[in-house]
């Protein structure tokens, strides 16, 4: 049975490229959420404040990747104590957050956020609440890495290297058990 969870990392060009490349996810898509107009578009989003995050939805096969593995993948691609800023994106829009659509995984994800904000002294700018809204973007922002290899991302390359090898280990995992 799949599962989904909806992250907001800063641009969501990379954070979608990023979870791509994590073991048991099945599949993304990007989009604005938890805003306050209906069926915005990139440009209104982007210079009308309405509220929205860029967001990946990200659904996963808890069988292969648990919660609390994506979770960990998604604090080490963002920089949780900066507010409305990740990179050299700044603005409402790039903030981050986790939103959930099934509150049997509110425990899993507190647990995770205290156990992180154990590790750092200010105060954690990661949004965590339901689910209120989600409407996908344009095409043109779906895969845009792929079809864009040079483009801007501020997720640095080492973290892609990373997410590599942990697919690497838990496919590796799963054969020794198989």
């Amino acid at each position: 049975m799949e599962k989904v969870i909806y992250l907001a990392g800063g641009c969501f060009w990379g954070a979608q490229h990023y979870f791509d490349l994590a073991p048991g996810v099945v599949r993304t898509r990007v989009g604005y959420a938890n805003g306050r107009t209906e069926h915005p578009t990139y440009e209104q989003v982007k210079h009308e404040h309405t509220g929205h995050a860029e967001t990946v939805e990200v659904v996963y096969d808890p069988d292969r990747i648990c919660l609390d593995e994506l979770l960990g993948l998604y604090f080490e691609a963002i920089d949780p104590v900066s507010v409305n800023r990740q990179g050299h994106d700044e603005g409402e829009q790039y903030r981050t957050g986790i939103y959930y659509t099934d509150a049997e995984d509110l425990p899993v994800i507190r647990s995770c956020l205290d156990r992180l904000q154990e590790k750092y002294d200010q105060k954690l700018a990661v949004e965590c609440k339901g689910l209120e809204q989600f409407f996908e973007a344009e095409d043109y922002h779906q895969k845009y890495l792929e079809k864009n290899p040079g483009g801007y991302c501020h997720i640095p390359l080492a973290l892609y290297a990373r997410v590599r090898q942990f697919r690497s280990r838990k496919q590796e995992e799963s054969h020794d058990l198989a």
